[in-house]
């Protein structure tokens, strides 16, 4: 008998890429005035979440693209900086 052959593994990069999507997304809702009080939070949050989970998955040796889910991640919390300070300027808070 022939030796059977390991199964193909791809990586699992989706994690990686939809968080730096999102994290793309939400910084350009961040910067809209309307939209970015009720979109960009959610999104940013997203990217976060998705960031962390695509970086330890290339962490694990399962993804290939450790700085787009770093990069998503970031730029999920930059949105969330951009927002509180925009929210400060504008009152929001007071």
């Amino acid at each position: 008998m022939p030796p059977r052959d390991r199964p193909v593994r791809y990586p699992r990069n989706g994690a990686g890429d939809a968080a730096l999507t999102a994290g793309v997304l939400a910084v350009l809702c961040a910067v809209v005035p309307i939209i970015g009080d009720y979109l960009a939070l959610p999104v940013a949050a997203l990217a976060v979440v998705l960031g962390s989970i695509g970086f330890v998955r290339a962490d694990r040796g399962t993804a290939t693209n450790p700085w787009k889910a770093l990069t998503g991640g970031l730029l999920g919390v930059l949105a969330v900086f951009i927002v509180l300070i925009a929210q400060a300027a504008s009152g929001a808070f007071g």
